[in-house]
């Protein structure tokens, strides 16, 4: 953002406090917290832009709004997914709501919150198309080899229970000739990626900073639930979702969330068009099973690719937030005529 021209604020620092326990982040996330709302109070601002983080925005915006200021919410609460009591603060508190998945816009407008859908940001960071070829030749992949792409997850307690699944899912899967490649977050510890790896006995070639490219170079994806599916979507490379969480947090998500499908492709579409294993379904067995029906039956894998470019046409075309750029710059129109 400062790369960008924008002015930061000092002394407010990281409102994230994720990996903190205890007396220290309860006090730093408070004095943070009240920094944000001095602020707001301060100065009289043209409008606030909040983005996404919904646990603290929301809080954000009622302060906001009860401030004087005119508020947008660009990649707002998924309220679809959990807490639709959330529309009602919403509804009182965001002037409007900017949004990133197609069904969202008439979720919002049905609960009387004022919305766009802007399209996704992906499209902004991915190419339109990837040569194949390329791609393999760039990462010492065969041209013809049967290749598996793996993407555990970016933070390492989804790594830790997900990788050595997949590996043994790849072990089961024994396709003749197979590679596999997986692609490390920036925010995982690539060292403890390479440790499991060689203590699984699999011979992995470790890609970081090129998702897209590792879809792209891949025959089919083992993906962990997250924006990565809709990532491997985009790309149009088939995959199997997988997900697997502690089972105190599994069952206190059974209560709060209110969707079928975790994979945001199969959201988009409507449909479970791409398999999921969710905790106990996520076994090796499944996995490798899941994965031999994409490699080996044409036809079930061509209709998933296609599905897979509708998905994408209903994303839009990139530049989503110059898109929301444009709506924020319409309600400062709105203030000034006093709407």
């Amino acid at each position: 953002m400062k790369a960008a021209g924008v002015r930061l604020v000092e002394g407010i620092g990281r409102l994230d406090v994720i990996g903190m326990v205890g007396v220290t982040a309860l006090r730093a996330v408070v004095q943070r917290v009240l920094s944000i709302r001095r602020l707001l109070r301060a100065e009289r601002w043209d409008a606030v832009v909040l983005i996404d983080h919904p646990g603290l925005n929301v809080h954000f915006a009622r302060m906001a709004k009860q401030a004087g200021h005119r508020v947008v919410y660009y990649i707002a609460p998924q309220l679809w997914a959990w807490r639709p009591g959330r529309m009602r603060a919403i509804r009182r508190w965001v002037d409007h709501v900017c949004v990133i998945l197609p069904f969202e816009e008439e979720l919002y407008r049905r609960g009387g919150v004022p919305c766009t859908f802007v399209g996704h940001p992906l499209l902004d960071d991915m190419a339109g198309s990837y040569d194949r070829d390329q791609v393999r030749a760039a990462y010492g992949l065969p041209r013809d080899a049967t290749v598996v792409g793996l993407l555990p997850g970016s933070r390492m307690g989804e790594v830790r229970a997900l990788l050595p699944l997949m590996l043994d899912a790849a072990r089961v899967l024994g396709h003749q000739g197979m590679r596999l490649i997986l692609a490390i977050a920036d925010t995982v510890d690539r060292d403890e990626i390479k440790r499991i790896c060689e203590g699984a006995g699999a011979d992995v070639r470790l890609v970081a900073g090129d998702a897209s490219g590792v879809m792209a170079a891949s025959d089919m994806l083992v993906v962990a639930s997250g924006t990565a599916t809709l990532q491997a979507a985009i790309v149009g490379t088939p995959m199997v979702i997988v997900y697997k969480v502690p089972w105190i947090s599994y069952g206190l998500a059974r209560l709060f969330v209110r969707v079928r499908s975790i994979g945001l492709a199969n959201l988009i579409a409507g449909r479970p068009f791409i398999p999921e294993l969710i905790q106990t379904e996520a076994t090796p067995a499944n996995l490798a099973a899941e994965a031999r029906r994409i490699l080996d039956d044409v036809t079930y894998r061509d209709a998933m690719q296609a599905e897979m470019g509708r998905v994408r046409s209903l994303l839009g075309g990139p530049g989503a937030s110059r898109r929301a750029a444009a709506v924020v710059l319409g309600q400062l129109s709105h203030r000034e005529a006093g709407a």
